[in-house]
């Protein structure tokens, strides 16, 4: 009958067990080389939600079909959820209640006048646990409200860098596709040129200065194509496709620029809307509970234990068990300064990261605004030149003083054209960054935040 009972009580301890599962690694793992083999999970894009947006990359990708890739397959994101789950498991873990101890011994006479075997069963709870539990509970939620909100963050960060590869490849094809062009009449101008010193017509000098402007030229051109491969490599990179992967992008480069008095608004709820800040907020709440925590492990400690015993001669006794702690010497004094400076820390940590928050939307807004001023400059005198070659080709002639006076001039368009060109790639990637730190990542508004904390993605976990 014993044995049918101790069979029932291991069966009941056993019966929360978690069981083995085996999780074997992929040697054969390999990048997709096309968007259309991306599985998009949507538990994954609850910080990205776009409206009215059908994602079909077979007809090619827009900005926001960029962002949802991105978010959906970067590689350090998913590592970055992995370890949000390791958060959850610890807070799972830490509003776990401690187990009892069970001590079981029995013993056997191996001499002497006595009458039967002796045993010692006991019980004992550690009841200062008890008392600290639901601080370390409340601390390990919000360390891992941190974990979440900073992962939203780094969602964010991935969706801007992806909208700042849109924008860069699209601005360089363009800049790729002006020098080509340029040096396409470069190239037909200095082959005319080259008949024309052979008749005579034209000068060695003239035609060497016409060649040394095509070489400057190409080697712009080459410059571009690099740099444009380097951005479509990064942007292949950052959505966790192959090197070899060939996106065909497509839409407008253009974000919502906010006016002033969303700006203003915005930057008194950055405090509510950046996820950034707010996991600095869950940080500090942890950091506070540790500290109570380790306070109250100032106290002496004690488990509480009942006991059932029987010695060699028979006699059975029955008793209580207290062990107390007595907090002479080291008292969790080290703790507790050690938690009282991780908490000090992090106040800090939020009021500098707060500061900067603010001045790197400020900066920006200047920064646009002198970058306004010198693309309208460019225009104007990108028109200005423009006439002038107008006007300039109806007199010019092959190799002479009015033909070297028609190629600075054809020189002097191309470079303020790709000016003008770079100015409007640092705008809109100026437009991305401003988005993205005052919490409009999806490109809407923040009135629609609604609740206490203001910021509905980070809720939606």
């Amino acid at each position: 009958m014993k044995g049918r009972r101790l069979s029932w009580l291991l069966l009941l301890l056993l019966g929360g067990c978690a069981t083995y599962q085996p999780l074997h690694l992929d040697r054969n793992a390999r990048a997709p080389t096309r968007p259309g083999d991306i599985r998009i999970d949507p538990s994954v894009l609850r910080s990205f939600p776009p409206r009215r947006h059908r994602f079909a990359p077979d007809r090619g990708l827009d900005m926001t079909d960029v962002a949802i890739l991105a978010v959906a397959n970067n590689p350090q994101l998913k590592l970055a959820r992995d370890q949000r789950g390791i958060a959850h498991a610890q807070a799972f873990a830490a509003g776990l209640l401690p187990d009892p101890v069970l001590d079981l011994a029995h013993g056997t006479p191996t001499a002497g006048p006595a009458e039967t075997s002796s045993f010692d069963l006991g019980l004992v709870y550690d009841v200062g646990a008890l008392l600290t539990h639901p601080l370390a509970k409340r601390a390990a939620q919000a360390s891992a409200r941190q974990v979440d909100l900073s992962l939203l963050w780094m969602e964010w960060q991935v969706i801007g860098a992806a909208r700042r590869f849109f924008v860069r490849d699209v601005i360089q094809a363009k800049m790729r596709s002006v020098l080509r062009e340029e040096v396409g009449v470069l190239a037909k101008q200095h082959a005319q040129l080259v008949a024309a010193s052979e008749n005579g017509d034209v000068s060695q000098a003239a035609v060497a200065t016409d060649l040394a402007r095509l070489q400057v030229v190409e080697a712009h051109l080459h410059t571009t194509e690099r740099q444009l491969l380097k951005t479509r490599l990064d942007l292949n990179a950052l959505l966790g496709l192959s090197p070899r992967a060939r996106l065909h992008l497509r839409g407008p480069t253009n974000v919502p620029v906010p006016d002033s008095a969303s700006l203003r608004r915005d930057l008194d709820a950055l405090p509510r809307l950046r996820p950034d800040l707010l996991a600095l907020q869950a940080g500090y709440r942890s950091a506070e509970a540790r500290y109570r925590e380790e306070i109250v492990k100032q106290f002496p400690a004690f488990q509480v234990g009942f006991s059932r015993a029987r010695d060699a001669d028979g006699v059975y006794t029955r008793g209580v068990q207290i062990a107390l702690s007595l907090p002479i010497f080291n008292r969790n004094r080290g703790n507790v300064a050690i938690a009282k400076a991780t908490r000090k820390n992090l106040h800090d940590e939020y009021t500098v990261r707060l500061l900067e928050a603010r001045a790197q939307v400020q900066r920006i807004v200047r920064e646009q605004a002198l970058l306004v001023r010198q693309r309208a400059q460019l225009r104007q005198a990108s028109a200005f030149t423009s006439n002038a070659i107008d006007r300039a080709h109806a007199v010019v002639h092959p190799g002479d003083v009015s033909g070297i006076a028609l190629a600075r001039l054809r020189a002097n368009a191309l470079d303020r054209k790709l000016a003008v060109l770079s100015i409007d790639e640092n705008l809109r990637e100026l437009n991305v960054a401003l988005q993205l730190l005052l919490g409009r990542v999806d490109g809407r508004a923040n009135a629609r935040s609604k609740g206490r904390s203001g910021c509905p993605l980070a809720r939606s976990r």
